[in-house]
């Protein structure tokens, strides 16, 4: 049995090549043409050819086409969250070490800008940068004292709205600033605690001195009125009226069944006197 040559035309190679390399071209122009977005992405088309970056041009989730001679920048939209622990100085300028969380997420109509200044790494070259700022001018405003206790959650607004207003103004939406921790030196704080303290127990004995005032006023009008009342009736029953009750009462009791004598005119101020046998 004698081996049979296979023999290829020149026509033959060249179609097979021109085939391979239309089907390339048609996979690399399909995969540029036709850019799917998921629900938590948005593009941005660079024209590398003319214009250069169209930031006024967003692609939206879902299916977009574009021109295969175009790049499409994919940016992430989900909110996110990032946290930090500093070293920041007090008023007095004491050292705190503070932890702070911030949640947030780009403004997806101005993502073009957001990218044109910052690039994809807007996080770290905007938004950590400007929180650390943030923080380290607003907790300078304040001494140890106010942080830990009394004025924290105005501490916590203030900075926010410091931070809200910078983000804001480079296309970053804020949504949430919280202090996760505040560490103050340990002498510090123990000299606060015992201050914290000391403070509501003098509040506790103002509290008490206030009450036993109050009800020593309340015991006072309350005699002074029974007194106005007794010095009002004192004032109302006269001789007369006195006889005039004796008499209705020896009424009664003489009309009453039972046993008694009745000595006429012989009790004070002539009224009879009622001897029961009882």
């Amino acid at each position: 049995m004698t081996n049979q040559q296979i023999n290829i035309s020149p026509k033959k190679i060249r179609f097979y090549v021109i085939l391979g390399i239309s089907i390339i071209f048609i996979l690399i122009f399909l995969n540029s043409t036709f850019v799917i977005l998921q629900p938590t992405q948005r593009g941005i088309v660079f024209k590398k050819y003319t214009t250069g970056l169209d930031v006024d041009h967003v692609l939206h989730e879902g299916l977009n086409i574009v021109a295969p001679w175009n790049d499409v920048i994919k940016f992430e939209i989900a909110e996110q969250q990032i946290e930090e622990t500093m070293d920041v100085m007090s008023q007095d300028g004491l050292g705190i070490t503070i932890d702070v969380s911030l949640r947030f997420k780009p403004d997806a109509a101005k993502i073009g800008y957001l990218y044109q200044s910052f690039r994809a790494e807007y996080i770290n070259n905007f938004v950590r940068p400007e929180l650390r700022s943030a923080v380290r001018r607003t907790i300078g405003q304040f001494t140890p004292e106010e942080l830990y206790a009394s004025k924290r959650q105005e501490i916590e607004i203030i900075l926010m709205e410091n931070t809200r207003k910078i983000l804001a103004d480079n296309n970053v939406e804020l949504k949430a600033l919280l202090f996760r921790s505040i560490k103050l030196p340990a002498s510090i704080q123990k000299s606060i605690e015992e201050k914290l303290s000391a403070d509501q127990e003098a509040q506790k004995y103002n509290y008490l001195i206030e009450r036993e005032k109050k009800e020593a006023e309340r015991r006072r009008i309350d005699a002074e009125g029974k007194a106005a009342a007794n010095r009002i009736l004192s004032a109302s029953l006269t001789d007369k009226i006195l006889k005039e009750k004796g008499i209705i009462a020896t009424e009664a009791l003489a009309k009453s069944p039972n046993a008694k004598v009745i000595v006429i005119g012989s009790g004070k101020d002539g009224l009879p006197i009622i001897l029961g046998n009882n």
